[in-house]
């Protein structure tokens, strides 16, 4: 070809015609540096790789970019040893940074492959240059061929010689379709890859890709020897990121070992051939800075290059880091100018520092701390003060951030505990008493609590500062010791103490931390609710119910759509009270925490509400969960251990258990003030004892302690009265109800049964009928039945005639009446709507699942829905699992009847 002929006459670049036996330098090829590396009996052909590798036979350049170790050269020696057409491989050498050597390598790598005829252009003779004419000769050749050939570089990286760089491109872009160049590196070569992506001629395989997954691990551990379950191969996966040589070297070791799976689950990286490798690898030759560095860092997760100036007390972390992640060298980029070095690499470099620099790491801790907290990250700030030992420092730091709610609620609330349990007794500044006071607290210890609290305000007042986020954080434990201590007045002093303090504390730290303001006005209103001040309660506890956050105010949240569901059920309005309820056990599930007490108080409401419509069993079922859950907040907190004895003791009296009725009745919370409502309830849960014993007298004696204020329990108290036999009393106490339009359905139908009893006794039949149409018509809405089964005898023979019967069959009477002979109907009191009670939490099923539950319906088997819905069985199954969990069922045949129920099918 001309360009061939060119090259080989121009007198200023000596070439050597025919086949050339040494480099421009006189010394021979090493022939070694053109074979393809052997594969060891262990290597594992990974399927997804070789499939993206057979992309670079369609784009001209194709880049291996990962770190040592990461399996570039064998990945690639496979694929090359399996194509057909020829390739010349060329293991790249740091003297080949001279571009006569480099080129006369390659020349003689593509002869050696039969790409080049012997008699072909020659090769460069002058180690330092490369004539243009002979690379535009050799571009020609190649371009003239009928099939492309691969030209493999590998270890490329050791290629820095911008000027090859430039060469090198110039002949992959007029080569045309006859070249494709294959680069296995750790670093970024010096081309315009940028170009070649734009136009879709490059094809890039990277550390992501080249890391091996669980099951790839679990096949390369077998070709070793070592049989592992697929969560041991994860867990080695996740240690190792993958790294091939890591998992390489980790088997060879454990096949040492006696018990080779806790071997790889437990072993100390600094102490195996891993760490030789590593060492040798990435940090032997680097200097003395980048060692210095590399070494400081290993104490973090994560950093830039500011932290880390912080850590090396000098400024050139940004060019360094730069320069170790361009070179692979075991430092990811994270964005945004962070950087993490790979799990094991820094396991090996934090053995090193405390081997190097002995004593400086909770030093490297403390000054990452200060930094962390002067830029606002506040979680990992707590974690190096941690690391460093200096708990004064991570109390302070969390204070004031105003961030002491979160040892409270959200996500990391347990993290947070947890890491403030190592603090010893030697950190007495304000913030770490206050820290102290809070987990007592948490845990309802109230006096370690209160004492904590008083330790931190004296030594507020000693040292003369007391920023306002100390003090505000002081009114927030002080709500709370206050609530939990049934002490209304403390806490609404507290609170108005709070109020003002808000004004001081900067506005950027209430809205970072919303849950705190949530947290303080849920303890205030929970203690308003204990004093019975329902309006006042209600006021601040809709708001925090409304409040946004996500999983910051949680907590707060459901704990207030639990107070304001009691609320309603005070109030006689079971329907809302079962709806508010349900919303505080969804918020909590949705959010995937531990259940709160918010959840437990909502789930006691739910009790009560299942007692009031004669679910009995749910109701049990409800109250057997609150008592195995964990629930801190319910253990010493009056109203939800109130919630309990009213649910409770409603329960047993429905039993027929007068004595246990009474004892559960009692909330057994020592408490400061008593509530009006709680006490009230459990004198009517003693006066109903009394009165089931046959004690009239002595009942309507119990009655005294029962407050009028509550229309719910004062109705109840008029239907004792008149049980009693004490007509005139039950008519003074309705009377005197002040229900101010606030009373629910439990009140109206309450008071319509106690005023139709009077009328009947009194002759008035036609009256009593009409009052009990009124309560059958108010109840059916709420299904509410308790108060129609407590009643007595002398409702039966009224709701077996046939206009009351109506109003009542289907859900007091049972799905159809019972008729004996003669027509006469039969009323069977407390019959069962359905087989089972329906579930707990308002049903929302996916998709799928409401497909899987369609063809339940049909009599299908899961074979036969897998097969209709072109999916496995066992996919069925889980669907079936959790359609049974949503419904609260155990059997297909009660799953299809509670979806036709609910209006699911």
């Amino acid at each position: 070809m001309a360009g061939t002929d060119r090259g080989a006459g121009r007198a200023d670049e000596p070439v050597v015609v025919g086949v050339p036996c040494a480099d421009p330098l006189g010394d021979p090829f090493l022939r070694t540096r053109f074979v393809l590396p052997s594969l060891p009996a262990t290597f594992l052909r990974r399927q997804r790789l070789v499939d993206h590798f057979d992309r670079a036979l369609r784009t001209p350049l194709t880049l291996v970019n990962g770190s040592a170790g990461a399996g570039k050269t064998l990945l690639a020696a496979d694929w090359a040893a399996g194509l057909r057409q020829p390739v010349a491989w060329l293991t790249v050498e740091a003297g080949d940074r001279r571009p006569g050597v480099f080129w006369a390598y390659v020349f003689e790598s593509l002869r050696a492959c039969g790409a080049r005829a012997s008699g072909a252009a020659g090769a460069p003779a002058d180690a330092d240059g490369v004539d243009r004419a002979l690379l535009a000769a050799l571009a020609a050749e190649l371009n003239a061929r009928e099939r492309p050939v691969v030209l493999v570089l590998d270890e490329y990286d050791r290629m820095t010689a911008p000027e090859v760089a430039q060469q090198l491109e110039f002949v992959l872009h007029h080569a045309g379709q006859g070249l494709r160049l294959v680069l296995v590196t750790r670093t970024e070569p010096l081309l315009p890859l940028h170009r070649y992506r734009a136009t879709g001629e490059l094809t890039e395989i990277r550390g992501a890709e080249l890391a091996f997954t669980a099951g790839e691990a679990v096949a390369l551990l077998e070709l070793h020897g070592l049989h592992l379950p697929v969560h041991a191969a994860s867990a080695l996966v996740e240690r190792t990121r993958g790294w091939a040589a890591g998992l390489r070297l980790s088997a060879l070791a454990a096949r040492e070992s006696a018990d080779p799976e806790l071997y790889l689950k437990e072993f100390e990286a600094d102490h195996t051939t891993v760490a030789d490798f590593l060492l040798a690898e990435v940090l032997k030759g680097r200097t003395a800075e980048t060692q210095d560095l590399l070494l400081r860092v290993s104490v973090l997760e994560r950093f830039c290059p500011d932290l880390a100036d912080a850590l090396t007390l000098r400024t050139d972390a940004a060019p360094l880091l730069a320069g170790l992640h361009r070179e692979n060298a075991f430092i990811e980029r994270l964005g945004h100018s962070w950087y993490r070095l790979h799990p094991l690499f820094r396991e090996i470099l934090r053995a090193h520092l405390r081997e190097r620099l002995p004593g400086l790491e909770p030093e490297l801790h403390r000054r990452a701390a200060r930094w962390l907290r002067r830029s606002g990250f506040l979680p990992e700030t707590l974690a190096h003060c941690a690391a460093a030992g200096d708990w004064d420092l991570a109390a302070g730091a969390l204070v004031d951030d105003l961030a002491i709610g979160r040892l409270f609620t959200g996500l990391r609330s347990g993290d947070l505990a947890q890491l403030f349990s190592g603090m010893g007794p030697e950190s007495r500044s304000p913030a770490s008493e206050l820290v102290r006071a809070a987990h007592a607290l948490s845990r309802q210890d109230i006096d370690h609590g209160l004492e904590r609290l008083r330790r931190a305000e004296d030594r507020l007042s000693d040292d003369g500062s007391g920023a306002a986020q100390v003090r505000l954080s002081c009114a927030l434990l002080e709500t709370l010791a206050a609530r939990l201590s049934g002490s209304p007045p403390r806490a609404e002093r507290a609170a108005e103490a709070a109020d003002a303090l808000r004004e001081e504390v900067p506005a950027h730290l209430l809205d970072k931390h919303p849950e705190l303001t949530a947290l303080l006005l849920t303890h205030l209103g929970s203690a308003r609710l204990w004093a019975g001040r329902f309006e006042d309660a209600r006021a601040v506890l809709t708001g925090v119910a409304g409040t946004p956050g996500g999983a910051a105010t949680v907590l707060p949240r459901a704990e207030s759509m639990g107070h304001l569901a009691l609320l309603d059920y005070l109030n006689g309005w079971i329907g809302r009270a079962e709806r508010r309820a349900l919303a505080a056990v969804c918020e909590v599930e949705r959010a995937g925490l531990p259940r709160p007490a918010g959840a437990g108080l909502g789930r006691l409401v739910l009790a009560a509400v299942a007692v009031d419509r004669h679910e009995l069993d749910r109701a049990q079922a409800l109250l057997d969960e609150t008592a195995t859950a964990r629930l801190p907040a319910g253990q010493r907190d009056p109203v939800p251990a109130a919630g309990r004895a009213i649910a409770a003791s409603r329960l047993l009296l429905d039993r027929g258990d007068a004595r246990a009725a009474v004892e559960a009745a009692r909330p057994g919370v020592p408490v400061a003030v008593a509530s009006p409502w709680a006490t009230s309830h459990a004198a009517l849960v003693v006066s109903a004892a009394r009165l089931a014993e046959g004690r009239p007298d002595s009942a309507a004696q119990a009655l005294r302690g029962v407050s009028g204020d509550l229309p719910v329990w004062a109705v109840e108290a008029a239907a004792i009265q008149a049980a009693a036999g004490r007509p005139r009393a039950a008519a003074d106490l309705l009377d005197g109800l002040r229900t101010e339009g606030r009373a629910g359905p439990a009140v109206s139908v309450g008071a319509a049964l106690v005023r139709a009893r009077a009328a009947l006794g009194s002759g008035d039949e036609a009256t009593a009928r009409r009052l009990v149409a009124r309560a059958l018509l108010d109840a059916r809405r709420e299904r509410l039945r308790r108060p129609f089964l407590r009643a007595g005898e002398w409702i039966r023979p009224l709701l077996a005639t046939p206009d009351l019967h109506e109003l009542a069959a289907g859900w007091l009477t049972g799905a159809g009446p019972s008729r004996r002979r003669g027509g006469r109907t039969r009323w069977q009191p407390g019959t069962s709507t359905s087989a089972s009670a329906p579930p707990l939490v308002a049903v929302e099923l996916s998709g799928r699942e409401r497909d899987v539950l369609e063809r339940l319906a049909r009599m299908m088997s899961a074979e036969e829905i897998a097969a209709d819905l072109w999916v496995s069985v066992n996919t069925v199954k889980t669907h079936l699992k959790s359609v049974y969990r949503k419904l609260a069922v155990n059997r297909r045949n009660d799953a299809v009847h509670r979806a036709r129920d609910l209006g699911l099918l």
